[in-house]
């Protein structure tokens, strides 16, 4: 997991809730990191066991021709 990153993850929080959500990582430790939450446009932070899915998003320049 690299910082100032941006990650899509699947989360489920401590009552079961799923959802997901577009992150950019601001620090890790142990069992938790902090993110910006572009969902809710604020930094929160995760529980890493709690992450279901976590893939890295990739932006692609476009060509104009």
């Amino acid at each position: 997991m690299k910082t100032k990153q941006v990650f899509e993850m699947i989360y489920m929080k401590n009552n079961g809730e799923i959802s997901k959500r577009r992150v950019k990582v601001l620090s890790v430790s142990k069992e938790t990191f902090q993110a910006y939450c572009f969902l809710r446009g604020t930094k929160r932070i995760f529980k890493i066991n709690n992450v279901l899915a976590f893939v890295p998003v990739f932006y692609k320049e476009r060509t104009v021709i």
